[in-house]
């Protein structure tokens, strides 16, 4: 994805109409106790002259508690409305930021399969998890600044123009010398937040890595080197956020140094004149406490400036993501969706991932009611087909057609709901089996749901789990066996009891016995149903009513087991190596023996990478 810059008042403008509008009444009131707020330092430091020169130096006793009694109502109402305030501003930076949450969740599952390849998972979740957090921290900050401080400010600034115009301007004397400095340094931290963003989402995408990949890492000792790669990204991640850090200080150390400059002005000018008795001691006392009350709102903006800035980089990320374009939706006018057990069919279909084709001129069909296996090499464009079908992405050109009708002409989520998938993953999410199972509907009831459980043979060791169908899973559906999670999604793909069935590999990382009790699930599962199955395991696919046979993203063969075998060709030289040689691993101990002496030294890894370089081009 393209990275956009965008201004800053682009970033405001959206972020206020999309999602600070709706909270404008609990914003307009903490406006008000923010003006409360911040006018009180100016009643404190106008509160000064009358101090010292009728209490402190005239002696009036009289003024004493009337000083007292205000100073302590100043102190109340600001105390007051100080809380009042952040409990309303963190109300509502909590609740926007939330909206964007689940705004940019919504957007990005809306997005094809190309976006998903191309921003793997850890750089997503940084985007909704950190940088929405930076957004909903920028709010209470710039809101705060923009209101009390702002305020705080103006009052403060007033107050000191009424003891003395003159003191006032010669304060700010040094503003004109910080403007090209502080510009160049809200550019810094602008560039250096947005290079944290990037090695933020870097970072999180490793840790996404290791901790899926755990199991890998430890069998080949690869703890050493995952763990320099991210101590590498780490040491990039901490300079870049202390360079950030830098620019950031740069902005409020560039107001205290103009201040300084500011105050000895005032100072110098301003003493001779007390000396000469033009000015009062409660005067300058009072212009003294206006502008050091300023010091610290001005401070706050400073740093609000380099804040927003790191914030901006968050947001032009966040922006990035909201307007990256979704590239599958439903017609304007959808079909309705076929009913019962369709025909599929893919007619010259094209489809390629940038430069590599994937599907070069594809066509095939499957027979309603029908298993269809697709037989081919990694990368053949198996699995791009089921993609096809259930729209996760749209082919270049061709057709695809269930029934008489294009899958491009019904409604996405009427589409899908044609399909049930198994796939060798076996997705399970970090919640209970019932609800791995129902996925959110209320519709079952209890004798549905015993009938799934028991034709996906999960009842089988339903009655081992501690708490029974109201046992977690774990993520991942880590607490269960790979054979208990494949019947899981059986049992979720018999209650959607759809008429079009998509096996990919599902039993090919189960065990002996596994693969029997699931097998046999799956059977029952595809009963009057048009089914398509994914196999590399042929003792699984030769009672497929029809077999095709894909190389480089073409059908280059189809038939029943018989009839490939008859015809020779690749899918006949598969299985005399995986069933008549007796050099396999993908079906080792199914009716074949294991290899021995001088063949097991030249059984191959893989009886793909024996076919592939000869029969596949090395694919």
């Amino acid at each position: 994805m393209t990275k956009t810059q965008y201004s800053s008042s682009h970033l405001l403008r959206w972020l206020f109409r999309s999602y600070l509008k709706p909270h404008l009444g609990t914003l307009g009131v903490a406006v008000i106790f923010m003006v409360l707020e911040g006018s009180m330092l100016g009643a404190l430091a106008y509160l000064m002259q009358p101090m010292f020169d009728q209490v402190f130096v005239a002696g009036q006793r009289s003024m004493l508690f009337v000083v007292g009694f205000v100073l302590i109502a100043i102190f109340a109402v600001r105390a007051v409305s100080g809380v009042v305030q952040k409990v309303l501003l963190t109300r509502v930076a909590q609740k926007s930021a939330a909206s964007l949450r689940i705004d940019l969740l919504d957007q990005m599952m809306k997005q094809d399969g190309g976006f998903h390849q191309a921003h793997p998972p850890g750089f997503l979740i940084e985007r909704v998890q950190t940088d929405v957090n930076a957004v909903g921290d920028v709010w209470r900050a710039v809101i705060t600044g923009a209101g009390r401080d702002a305020i705080g400010l103006v009052v403060l600034i007033g107050v000191a123009i009424n003891v003395d115009p003159v003191w006032a301007a010669l304060a700010c004397i040094g503003i004109p010398l910080m403007v090209l400095p502080a510009a160049v340094a809200q550019r810094f931290v602008r560039d250096r937040s947005r290079e944290a963003r990037d090695l933020g989402a870097t970072l999180a995408t490793r840790l996404d890595e290791v901790f899926h990949g755990i199991v890998q890492i430890k069998l080949n000792a690869l703890e050493q080197y995952q763990s320099r790669q991210y101590r590498n990204l780490t040491q990039r991640f901490v300079r870049t956020q202390v360079r950030t850090a830098f620019g950031a200080a740069a902005i409020p150390a560039m107001i205290d140094i103009m201040s300084g400059v500011g105050f000895m002005a005032v100072i110098l000018y301003g003493g001779s004149e007390i000396i000469a008795g033009e000015k009062t001691i409660g005067q300058f006392m009072t212009f003294f406490t206006a502008m050091g009350f300023a010091f610290d709102p001005l401070r706050r903006l400073g740093a609000i400036s380099g804040l927003w800035q790191i914030a901006a980089a968050a947001i032009e990320r966040i922006k990035e993501l909201m307007d990256a374009p979704v590239r599958l939706h439903s017609p304007a006018q959808p079909k309705p969706a076929p009913q019962g057990a369709q025909p599929i069919t893919l007619q010259n279909v094209r489809l390629a991932y940038g430069e590599a084709q994937v599907l070069n001129d594809l066509s095939l069909s499957a027979e309603a009611g029908k298993t269809t296996a697709l037989v081919g090499a990694s990368g053949a464009g198996k699995s791009t087909i089921f993609n096809l079908l259930t729209r996760l992405v749209d082919p270049n050109s061709g057709t695809v057609m269930i029934g008489d009708t294009r899958t491009n002409e019904m409604a996405l989520d009427d589409l899908r709901g044609l399909f049930s998938v198994v796939t060798q993953e076996a997705l399970l999410f970090d919640e209970t089996l019932r609800e791995n199972i129902l996925l959110g509907r209320t519709d079952v009831t209890d004798a549905q749901l015993r009938q799934v459980l028991d034709d996906a043979h999960v009842s089988d060791f339903l009655a081992k789990l501690p708490m029974g169908l109201d046992t977690p899973v774990g993520p991942r559906g880590s607490a269960l066996s790979g054979g208990q999670r494949q019947r899981v999604v059986i049992a979720r793909a018999l209650l959607r009891d759809t008429p079009i069935l998509l096996l990919d590999e599902a039993t090919s990382a189960l065990d002996a016995q596994s693969e029997q009790v699931v097998q046999t699930a799956l059977d029952r599962l595809a009963a009057g149903r048009t089914t398509l199955v994914i196999a590399h395991r042929l003792s699984t696919i030769r009672g497929a009513d029809k077999i095709v046979v894909m190389d480089r993203g073409r059908a280059v063969d189809q038939g029943t087991h018989q009839e490939l075998l008859d015809r020779g060709g690749i899918y006949a030289d598969l299985y005399r190596l995986q069933f008549q040689d007796g050099k396999t691993v993908l079906d080792k101990g199914q009716n074949a023996p294991e290899p021995k002496g001088q063949d097991r030294e030249n059984a191959p890894q893989s009886i793909w990478q024996r076919l592939g370089f000869r029969l596949f081009g090395g694919l």
